[in-house]
């Protein structure tokens, strides 16, 4: 929380320590570090303290002022392609984003991003387990790398972050064959966004101008850093008197978008004014790309979309129709971004990645979250081959299901591993993945093949997570409670 547990120093010393990591990853090379923020007031405080950590390291600064996540991801991997000067060694570019991403607005931190691997020209991305183990263990237990004087980074800004993040959307949505040109996805399309006053401000306004839509109803665009709603784009939170699902339906739009704000998510309104929600943009992206990719005459069988244990089978169902499969990982963006590395490095025709908060990660554009990307793909469904079709039609033929989730309070860590083996051997004739505690997909029953339930330990207290699918609200509670009742057991 600022001026709390993050205080000045605090910025400063993890700014340092990850600058600190880089250079003896770097060997010598120079390191420059593309710094954005979230907008959120307070985070100018944070930005200024984290400069100074990295510039006491010896890395250079590229400051873009409030910027998105995904924005600061993608001049990462335009700055890694050029050098700091003619005759220069290339160096070594890294990231770091300014953000609480969708908590309060007392909330800040610092969000480092790496850029190693990759295709189409992406790679940075949050570090893997190790690697951010490594560097909040170096922030914690040293050792402090301060350069002298002469030593010390250089700090530069840099404003066209904003218009290279579009451009590579809009290079995105041609280069993978989805439209002839991008600036005409939006065309005869009345759209409304909500940047929640965060950092999508800009970037939002720059990537639907530039996709052509007709009229845009912008709310949620002051940019005071104050947020005009509690910041997480939930049904509670976009449906409050005056928001965007009223904006659509007040103002006769197609769509609605709903960011958080560091706008690396991304939720739906759709024409009526009903909140769609997370779940179904990595849906409808995935549903996008893979028409795309049949249109223009590619092979969709055995492509792979990679998502965490805990999304929503609606994705599966959508692969199906075009022969792809879908692989699950450990929760968490890290993780589905490693996995999305390594299948690609394997030659596997990786599609895109995501999670079910409203996540899609298109490696055209970005190894991050990026709701630019999916409200590109978005308007490319409402738009395909000519004709117009409604945002509540697209929901409609996808089959719909119900997560419910809950929690069990624990004694201590070990217990968790006990609720684990438990749940393991109790649906042991079902199919169990264990990379993450506990998934169990349904193979028999009247559940087969519908339902699927995840138990994993909290990170952060002592409870596991019930989290069940189903084709119903009941379907689902009935899974957990008979789950619970595992655990519970002896």
């Amino acid at each position: 929380m600022l001026g709390d547990s993050l205080t000045p120093e605090v910025a400063a010393g993890f700014g340092g320590a990850f600058g600190g990591w880089l250079q003896e990853r770097a060997g010598g090379r120079p390191v420059r570090v593309v710094l954005g923020r979230d907008g959120r007031r307070g985070s100018d405080m944070v930005r200024s303290a984290a400069v100074a950590g990295l510039l006491a390291s010896g890395c250079d600064v590229v400051d873009l002022g409030v910027a998105t996540t995904p924005t600061t991801a993608v001049m990462t991997d335009h700055l890694a392609r050029t050098r700091p000067q003619p005759g220069a060694p290339s160096g070594l570019v890294a990231g770091m984003e300014i953000t609480a991403s969708h908590n309060p607005q007392p909330w800040c931190g610092l969000k480092c991003l790496v850029a190693e691997g990759g295709e189409h020209g992406s790679a940075a991305c949050a570090p893997p387990p190790d690697v951010a183990n490594a560097i909040i263990d170096r922030f914690r237990n040293g050792p402090r790398t301060l350069k002298s004087w002469s030593g010390l980074g250089t700090l530069r800004t840099d404003e066209s972050a904003a218009e290279e993040h579009v451009d590579r959307v809009m290079e995105a949505m041609e280069a993978a064959g989805l439209c002839e040109f991008s600036s005409s996805l939006g065309h005869g399309l009345k759209v409304a966004a909500d940047s929640v006053n965060g950092s999508g401000i800009e970037a939002t306004r720059l990537c639907l101008e530039s996709l052509g839509c007709d009229e845009i109803l912008h709310i949620g665009a002051d940019p005071s850093g104050v947020f005009s709603h509690p910041p997480e784009p939930t049904a509670e939170n976009l449906t409050l008197p005056g928001g965007l699902c009223d904006a659509v339906r007040e103002g006769g739009c197609d769509a609605g978008f709903a960011q958080d704000p560091d706008a690396d998510r991304l939720a739906l309104i759709d024409e009526t004014g009903r909140y769609i929600g997370e779940e179904y943009t990595l849906v409808l992206s995935a549903m996008a790309l893979l028409e795309g990719m049949r249109a223009a005459g590619a092979r969709t069988e055995h492509a792979v979309l990679v998502t965490n244990l805990s999304t929503s089978r609606m994705l599966d169902d959508v692969a199906g129709r075009y022969g792809a499969e879908v692989v699950r990982t450990a929760v968490g963006e890290a993780h589905v971004v490693a996995a999305m590395k390594r299948l690609a490095a394997e030659g596997r025709t990786v599609v895109c990645g995501g999670e079910g908060n409203g996540g899609i990660i298109w490696p055209r554009v970005a190894y991050v979250r990026d709701s630019l990307s999916g409200m590109a793909l978005t308007l490319r469904l409402l738009h395909a081959g000519g004709s117009r079709r409604t945002l509540s039609s697209l929901i409609a033929g996808v089959p719909s299901y119900a997560i419910v989730k809950r929690k069990v309070d624990l004694p201590d860590r070990a217990a968790a591993t006990r609720a684990v083996e438990k749940i393991s051997r109790a649906y042991r004739d079902h199919r169990v993945d264990r990379q993450d505690g506990a998934w169990v997909d349904f193979t028999g029953g009247p559940l087969a093949g519908k339902a699927w339930l995840h138990v994993r330990a909290s990170n952060t207290e002592p409870i596991m997570r019930l989290i069940a699918e189903a084709p119903t609200s009941r379907d689902a509670s009935r899974v957990l409670d008979d789950a619970a009742g595992v655990i519970a057991g002896g």
